[in-house]
C-alpha cells in the first residue's frame, strides 16, 4: 500500500511520516512538501505545494490513503488549501483520505477558529470516496509557549476558570499512522486527546511544581487580555489568534477525554506534566 503524507516538512507531518516508517506493513511512504529535500530516511520525497494546486494533483498520483493537514493561520487560508488539497486527491484517485481537524469542529464563520476546518470536513464528505476525520485537542507544545510566558509574568491568564486536555504531537501522530495503515475507519470521526483534564489553577500548579517558581491563575476579560498582549508586542493577528484560543477554552472546546489516541496509535497518551518537564526543567533558576 502507497501511503502520503501531504505537508510532511512541518512538525507534525514530520511526524506522522516518521511514525509510519517505524510500524511493519511493508508500506511505501510518500512525503510531499513543498520542500522535499528535506526529507530524509526511506520516505519517497514529493513537491507539493498548496498554494499552488496544480501541483497536487501529481504529487498525490498512485496514492492508496493520504493524510492532509495544513498550517496556514490566516483566516480563509487554510480553509481554501483544505478544498484545494481534498479535490487535487479525488482527480488524482486517492482511494482513502484522512483529513487532521480540531476537537470542537462545528459550523463556524471566518475568521473562527474552526471555521476551516468546518470547510474542509464538511468538502471531505461531500467528495471523496471514503474518508475519515481526526480532530486533535490542544497541543500540549503549544501550552508550553503559554507556561513560558506565564513563568516571566508570574501569572497564567485565562477568559475563564476552565478545564482542557492537552495532547502531545507524537501522541497525534501515531494515532494518524494508526488509521493509515489499519483498516475499518472510513466513515469515522476521531478525537486525539491527552488523558486527563485540568482546570487553569491546576495548569498553573503543574508550572510552579515543575520549575520551583510561584504561579498564579489569574482570570481576565478579554480587553485586558488583549492588552497584555498587544503590551507584550504581539501583532494584531497574533492577538486575535490568541483571544480566539483562549475563548475556546473558556467555551469548554477542548474539555474532551477519549481513548483513541490508545487505541489507533498503540499507546497510552502523555500527560501534560511529561511534556512540561521536558521542556520547563532548564526554566528554574
Amino acid at each position: 500500500m502507497k501511503i502520503g503524507v501531504s505537508g510532511a516538512s512541518g512538525h507534525l507531518g514530520r511526524a506522522v511520516v516518521s511514525e509510519l516508517l517505524q510500524r511493519a506493513g511493508g508500506h511505501e511512504v510518500v512525503a510531499i512538501t513543498r520542500t522535499p529535500e528535506t526529507i530524509s530516511g526511506s520516505a519517497h520525497a514529493r513537491f507539493g505545494d498548496y498554494d499552488r494546486p496544480e501541483s497536487l494533483a501529481e504529487a498525490y498520483a498512485g496514492l492508496d490513503r493520504l493524510l492532509i493537514t495544513t498550517v496556514a493561520p490566516e483566516p480563509g487560508k487554510r480553509g481554501a488549501q483544505n478544498v484545494a488539497a481534498i479535490d487535487a486527491a479525488v482527480k488524482a484517485g486517492v482511494k482513502h483520505i484522512v483529513f487532521m481537524s480540531a476537537v470542537g469542529t462545528r459550523q463556524e464563520e471566518e475568521p473562527a477558529r474552526g471555521a476551516s476546518y468546518w470547510r474542509g470536513e464538511r468538502h471531505l464528505i461531500a467528495a471523496a470516496p471514503a474518508w475519515t476525520i481526526l480532530r486533535m485537542n490542544f497541543y500540549a507544545e503549544a501550552f508550553v509557549q503559554q507556561a513560558q510566558a506565564a513563568l516571566g509574568q508570574g501569572v497564567l491568564a485565562g477568559l475563564a476558570e476552565n478545564r482542557a486536555v492537552f495532547v502531545a504531537r507524537d501522541d497525534v501522530a501515531a494515532t494518524a499512522a494508526g488509521i493509515l495503515i489499519g483498516d475499518g475507519h472510513a466513515g469515522a470521526i476521531y478525537n486525539a486527546t491527552g488523558p486527563g483534564r485540568l482546570s487553569g489553577a491546576e495548569r498553573a500548579g503543574l508550572i510552579a511544581e515543575i520549575t520551583g517558581r510561584p504561579i498564579a491563575f489569574r482570570v481576565v476579560t478579554e480587553q485586558q487580555l488583549r492588552a497584555g498582549l498587544t503590551q507584550a508586542g504581539l501583532p494584531a493577528g497574533a492577538v486575535n489568534i490568541v483571544t480566539g484560543i483562549q475563548a475556546s477554552f473558556a467555551a469548554g472546546t477542548f474539555d474532551i477525554v477519549t481513548g483513541d489516541v490508545e487505541r489507533l496509535g498503540g499507546r497510552p497518551p502523555k500527560p501534560l506534566r511529561d511534556v512540561l518537564a521536558a521542556a520547563l526543567k532548564f526554566s528554574s533558576a
